[in-house]
C-alpha cells in the first residue's frame, strides 16, 4: 500500500468517526434550550450528570467548535446555529458589564458563581469569537473578540518583562502569589494566546493583531523553551525565572498532583502533548502571517523529534503523558487531549519536513484512539487510560473535558491527510 492509500484509509476511518460518532454526540445532547449556552457534563454512557456549572473555556470552546465545524462544512447548517446559541450566552451572560471580559464560572441557569478574570479562559473566548465570525460573518464575534484583546494589553500585559500575568480578580487586580497564581506565567495561557491572536488577526487583518501575535511568538519560543531541547517549560517567575510547576487556587484542568500541589519532577518535566500542540499551532500562525517557517523550523522539528523519540509507546501505541527535558517519560498513562494534538502535530510535520518517522508516530497514535480511547458506543473519547488501555477517568466530559481537542483533532487530521 503506498502512502496516498494509506492517508486515504486513515481519513475515512477519522470521517466515519467524526460524522457518526463524535459529531452526532454533541448535537444530541450539548445545547441548553432553557438557560441557554451548553450543558458539557456527560458521564461514561453519555448521560448529563446534572451538574450545576457552565466554565467559560466549555463554553467558549463549544462555540469554536461549532464554528470551526460549520467554517469547514460540517453539520449541515446545524454547527453554525449551536455557535450563535452559545455565543448569545457568552455576551448575555457571561460578559461582566461593570468591568468587562468574561466571567470564569456561571451556574447552569447563569447566576455568576466565580467573578475571577483568568486569562487561560478569556484566550479562549478570543479564539472561539474570532472563529465564529470567520464562520458566521456574524460581526459580534469579531466586536467581542476586539474588546478581549484590548482588555488583555490594558490589564494583563507585563509592562517590564513581557507575556502576561494570567490571574485576576473581577476588577483586573492582580491575585496574590503563589497558589493564587499572580506572580506565575505559564506555557499554556501563553500558548494559547497565541493560538487566539493567530485567528483573532485571521478574522481582523489589524496590524496591531499582527504584531502581538508576533509577538506572542517571540515570547514563547525565546522564553519558554528549554536552550537545549526546545521542549515546553510549564511555568514561570514573573522575571521569567522556571518556577516549580504548582496547582493554582483556580485550576483548568486535572493535572496529577501531589498532595501538597506540587507536581513531582516540578522543576524537570515537559509535556509531549503541549511540546508537539505548540509545533502546529506555530506552524499555523506563520502560515496565517505570510511568514516564512525558516527562522523557527529548527525549534518546531525539534519539539516533535523529542516526542517522537521518547513519548510515543511503540508497544501499546499512543503517546505518553510527560518526562524530564532530557528523555526520562515520567507518566506512562494516555490522556485524550494529547494523543489528539499528536495526531494534528505528526501530520503537519510530515507535511513541513517529509520523513517516514512522523507517519509511523501518527499510526501509533491513531490506532491506539480508534482502537482504545473511543468510547464508542457513546461517541466521545475516554478522558485517561492507563498505558494499555484500560479507562482509569470514566466521563465523557466536564468542564475542563469538552469537544475542543477531539474534534478539533478529526477536523484537522481530515484536512491535512487531504493533502498527503
Amino acid at each position: 500500500m503506498n502512502m496516498s492509500e494509506q492517508a486515504e484509509l486513515w481519513k475515512k476511518e477519522l470521517y466515519t468517526h467524526l460524522t457518526e460518532e463524535l459529531l452526532p454526540f454533541w448535537l444530541k445532547r450539548c445545547r441548553d434550550d432553557v438557560h441557554g449556552g451548553f450543558i458539557t457534563h456527560f458521564d461514561e454512557h453519555g448521560d448529563d450528570t446534572g451538574e450545576d456549572e457552565k466554565s467559560l473555556i466549555a463554553q467558549a470552546r463549544t462555540v469554536y467548535t461549532m464554528s470551526s465545524l460549520h467554517r469547514n462544512g460540517y453539520g449541515g447548517g446545524r454547527c453554525g446555529e449551536f455557535a450563535s446559541h452559545g455565543v448569545d450566552y457568552l455576551l448575555e451572560t457571561m460578559w461582566d458589564r461593570d468591568h468587562e471580559g468574561f466571567f470564569w464560572l456561571t451556574d447552569r441557569r447563569g447566576t455568576i458563581t466565580d467573578d475571577s478574570k483568568i486569562v487561560y479562559g478569556l484566550s479562549f473566548a478570543v479564539y472561539a469569537l474570532s472563529e465564529y465570525t470567520l464562520a458566521t460573518q456574524d460581526d459580534r464575534g469579531r466586536e467581542y473578540a476586539e474588546r478581549t484583546f484590548d482588555l488583555l494589553q490594558k490589564y494583563a500585559a507585563d509592562t517590564m518583562y513581557g507575556g502576561y500575568f494570567e490571574m485576576f480578580h473581577r476588577d483586573w487586580t492582580l491575585r496574590g502569589p503563589g497558589s493564587a497564581g499572580g506572580d506565575r506565567k505559564t506555557l499554556d495561557a501563553h500558548m494559547h494566546l497565541m493560538e487566539a491572536f493567530t485567528t483573532l488577526y485571521e478574522c481582523t487583518g489589524q496590524d496591531v493583531h499582527r504584531r502581538k501575535l508576533l509577538q506572542q511568538i517571540d515570547i514563547v519560543t525565546k522564553r519558554m523553551l528549554h536552550k537545549k531541547f526546545s521542549t515546553g517549560i510549564p511555568q514561570f517567575f514573573a522575571d521569567w525565572k522556571v518556577a516549580p510547576q504548582i496547582k493554582f487556587d483556580t485550576v483548568w484542568g486535572w493535572d496529577r498532583f501531589g498532595d501538597e500541589g506540587t507536581k513531582a519532577q516540578a522543576e524537570d518535566n515537559t509535556s509531549y502533548g503541549h511540546n508537539v500542540e505548540f509545533a502546529w499551532l506555530l506552524l499555523h500562525a506563520l502560515d496565517v502571517l505570510h511568514a516564512g517557517t525558516e527562522e523557527h523550523a529548527p525549534i518546531i522539528q525539534a519539539a516533535v523529534d523529542h516526542a517522537v523519540e521518547h513519548g510515543i509507546d511503540r508497544e501499546y501505541g499512543g503517546v505518553y503523558v510527560e518526562g524530564s527535558h532530557s528523555g526520562e517519560v515520567y507518566d506512562r498513562e494516555k490522556e485524550f487531549w494529547q494523543q489528539a494534538e499528536l495526531m494534528i502535530g505528526m501530520l503537519a510535520a510530515y507535511l513541513k519536513f517529509g520523513g517516514a518517522d512522523y507517519l509511523t508516530a501518527y499510526e501509533h497514535v491513531h490506532r491506539f484512539v480508534m482502537d482504545r480511547m473511543i468510547n464508542h458506543p457513546v461517541g466521545e473519547w475516554w478522558p485517561l487510560m492507563t498505558r494499555e488501555g484500560t479507562p482509569i477517568w470514566k466521563h465523557m466530559s466536564h468542564s475542563w473535558k469538552v469537544n475542543y481537542h477531539t474534534l478539533r483533532c478529526c477536523v484537522e487530521c481530515i484536512k491535512r491527510l487531504d493533502q498527503i
